[in-house]
This record gives structure tokens, C-alpha cells and sequence, in this order.
């Protein structure tokens, strides 16, 4: 138990932006503590071995520390993470990972944080409190039979696995394309459906379209577009379309690369309202204040659960800036350029 210290300010989330705040609040003296369920930057750990960013170095860099690649290409995940592991070191930040909030507790001069890491529940205080946790912690089911079959995944890893095998590719944004392409040029037979009539081309990599059209157009990839997933065995999957035909492609894997959407547990424990359809928080643009006073957002948490991307590590540094100077008065210069085109 930890109640007999309170803290100035409670960062909950090791992502980029979790992290550049812990930077700013380091620097300026502030006396802070800082969470994270999982390991740092977790959900940029779950792409695909050597996926890149949409957004150039310059953009994804934090806390005024250079991120140079050695092709002077865009990051890769294992450039990123390596990246990110080194502004921790270098700065000296004591981040609890592996130390889930289970609870939160207003008390109306401070929040009371429940924690449970592997040694068991621990209680901290902290006058102020900064939710950093992100917007894609699970994924968008489609609510078909079959979707939690072993073969199937909502994740997708390492191309060499689907080697020489029947798979089906569900989505149409960037993380189906690239997937899609990656497991055709490690050997898979890869099928693709989509439920809408065509691809949401803003939202892919310029550099994968003209290839995925290419193996399409040449019937090197089937596309099945406006079908939808009515049902998987452990040998195909049912697709339905929008004529009210269906029909069975044979499968051995499946992944249904349909989107992400934010646990926003916390975000309700700890009374922040919730508005719109993407059950996006409610906040005060100017200072990342939401309904609750001293209880901050920043990083892509401000947008819920998005449909359309525009909430992305690079258009989210100045969040940091306008903590800082709402909290502690701290000037903080952004370290990154808030650019509005779409990252990984």
C-alpha cells in the first residue's frame, strides 16, 4: 500500500505519447508516477515483424530525441520499439509495466489508483491524472460462428506461418492490404473479402495499392468486395454478399483484420463522459482537461474507438504541451510536426 505519498500527477499508458509526457514532467521536476498494463509501446509490439509506419521519422519522434533509420526510410515496428526503448533509458524513467489500474477513485483532492502486478494489489495517489491509454486494446468482432476457431485471429503476425496454406483476408484498410500482399509473397494462396465495394484508399499505404490491384486484376488474388463472413468451419469460411448469394472458399487460416476498438473501462471508473457513436471522451481541447477536474487525456484516446483514422501518434504531440502548461505552467515546445496523414 502506497497511500501515505501523494503524487503530483498519474500517467496511465507507456505508449509514445505516455512516454513523451513522462519526458516533459521529468524534465520540469514534476513528481509523477506512471503505469502501463503491458510492456512499453504494446500495441505498436503486436504489428507484423518489419511493418513500417505511415508517418516519417520526423513525425513519430518524441520528446526532442532524433529517430534516424538506417535506410533514411520510414520505421519499421522493430526500429520504433527500439527507438522507444532507448528515450526510456535515456531519460531514466521509472515506468511500472506489467502493473494493470484495475480501479480509480475520485476523492475529490486526489485520484486513489488501484494497481495489480504480479505481487498483488497496490493502492497510489496522485493529485492529478493522465489517461494515455490508447485506442485499439481489442479487436472489432464480426459475430460470426466460428470466429474464435484456433485457425482464426484478429492479429496478424508472421507471414511465414501461412506458407504453401489457404488463407482468407477479411477488411479493407491498411492492415488487410498489407497482409494480404505480405502472405502472397511468402507463399500463401490468399483470398480477400471486403464488405464494402471498394478498398478505402486514403487509408492504405500509397506504395501497396497498385501491387494488391495488380494481383486482383490479374486474378493472381481473389476479391470477394461487398461480402460479408457468415460463418467459419475448420475447413472454409461462408461468404454472403450484397446480392444475397453465398458461397464457401476453402481455408486454413483465417484473419479478420476488421479494425480495433478502445477499452474504455478506466475512462468509466473514472467518470469521464463518453460521447458519439465512437464513444469518443469528452475533453477540453484547449488544456486535454475532461469532464473531471484534473483528470487529463492525450495520445489517440481522445478518439475512442474510430472508424475513420484521424487521431495518430504524430497529430498528438501537442497534447503533452498543453497538459504541461494547464497542470504546472510548464512551456513545453512540441517535438514533432502535427501533420494530419495517417500512421500504422
Amino acid at each position: 500500500m502506497n497511500t501515505d505519498k501523494t503524487y503530483q500527477a498519474a500517467i496511465i499508458g507507456a505508449g509514445p505519447i505516455g512516454i513523451e509526457l513522462a519526458v516533459a514532467m521529468k524534465r520540469a521536476g514534476v513528481d509523477y508516477v506512471h503505469f502501463d498494463a503491458r510492456q512499453i509501446g504494446y500495441t505498436i509490439s503486436w504489428y507484423a515483424p518489419q511493418t513500417r509506419f505511415f508517418s516519417s521519422p520526423e513525425r513519430i519522434a518524441i520528446a526532442g530525441v532524433p529517430l534516424n533509420t538506417p535506410e533514411q526510410q520510414k520505421a519499421t515496428r522493430e526500429e520504433y520499439l527500439a527507438y522507444l526503448r532507448g528515450v526510456v533509458e535515456q531519460f531514466e524513467l521509472d515506468i511500472h509495466t506489467y502493473e494493470p489500474v484495475t480501479d480509480i477513485h475520485n476523492l475529490g483532492t486526489a485520484f486513489e489508483i488501484e494497481t495489480k502486478p504480479s505481487g498483488g494489489r497496490r493502492v497510489w495517489r496522485s493529485r492529478a491524472l493522465i489517461l494515455c491509454t490508447g485506442g485499439t486494446d481489442k479487436p472489432r468482432m464480426i459475430n460470426a460462428e466460428g470466429e474464435n476457431l484456433p485457425h482464426v485471429s484478429h492479429y496478424f503476425t508472421d507471414p511465414h506461418q501461412y506458407f504453401r496454406k489457404k488463407l482468407l483476408v477479411v477488411g479493407g484498410r491498411n492492415s488487410a492490404v498489407e497482409a494480404a500482399l505480405r502472405c502472397h509473397h511468402a507463399g500463401a494462396k490468399v483470398s480477400f473479402s471486403y464488405r464494402r465495394q471498394a478498398l478505402v484508399e486514403q487509408s492504405i499505404k500509397y506504395w501497396l495499392l497498385p501491387e494488391f490491384k495488380s494481383l486482383v486484376n490479374s486474378g493472381r488474388m481473389k476479391a470477394y468486395f461487398k461480402s460479408t463472413v457468415q460463418r467459419i468451419t475448420p475447413t472454409d469460411a461462408r461468404l454472403h454478399l450484397s446480392d444475397g448469394v453465398t458461397f464457401d472458399v476453402d481455408t486454413d487460416f483465417v484473419l479478420l483484420l476488421t479494425g480495433y476498438e478502445q477499452d474504455n473501462a478506466l475512462l468509466k471508473k473514472a467518470g469521464v463522459s463518453l460521447e458519439g457513436p465512437s464513444n469518443q471522451p469528452r475533453f477540453d481541447p484547449a488544456t486535454m482537461q475532461t469532464n473531471i477536474p484534473n483528470l487529463y487525456i492525450a495520445g489517440t484516446a481522445i478518439g475512442g474507438t474510430q472508424e475513420k483514422y484521424s487521431v495518430f501518434i504524430e497529430n498528438c504531440h501537442e497534447h503533452v504541451d498543453k497538459i504541461m502548461q494547464s497542470l504546472f505552467n510548464v512551456k513545453v515546445t512540441s517535438s514533432a510536426l502535427a501533420i494530419d496523414a495517417p500512421e500504422s
